[in-house]
């Protein structure tokens, strides 16, 4: 059983970076990634059924959207979000610097059995939104997580 974790795997899709900290398929509750957009950037309005989500600021600004009707909420370093299951949202960078920030996926009824690992959920997010999962998941590495 792993307990410590240093090392990243990298994705890049069309709206924003999630460097994978955690897999899912290496906790029975959890992921754990870091989310980075680029100054102008924006994740997709998108909603989990299955999971909580925490977020932690480390750098820059941007937006958190709740619900379909897309509240605004400022984000800033040191702010902690809260994204309840069924929930919509999105975030957008607003800052002239990435917006980077840790997210923790806590699974409501343990791991998803139908996406059991982080690159078994990637393919289906990649089919949902028309990306190719091959030009998302840049090829197997793995970097420090002090690295930017």
């Amino acid at each position: 059983m792993k307990y410590i974790f240093n090392e990243i795997t990298h994705y890049r899709f069309p709206t924003h970076v999630n460097d994978l900290v955690i897999d899912r398929v290496d906790a029975e509750t959890s992921e754990v990634f870091i989310t980075v957009l680029d100054p102008g950037e924006s994740a997709p309005l998108h909603v989990h059924h299955d999971m909580e989500q925490i977020f932690y600021v480390i750098e820059g600004a941007g937006t958190l959207y709740i619900g379909q009707e897309q509240q605004a909420f400022p984000l800033k370093p040191g702010d902690v979000a809260r994204i309840p299951p069924h929930t919509y949202h999105r975030t957008e960078c607003k800052s002239d610097k990435p917006l980077r920030y840790l997210s923790v996926d806590c699974f409501v009824n343990g791991r998803p059995k139908e996406e059991p690992t982080w690159d078994s959920h990637v393919k289906v997010v990649c089919k949902n939104f028309g990306w190719k999962f091959e030009d998302v998941k840049l090829k197997k590495r793995t970097r420090p997580i002090s690295t930017p």
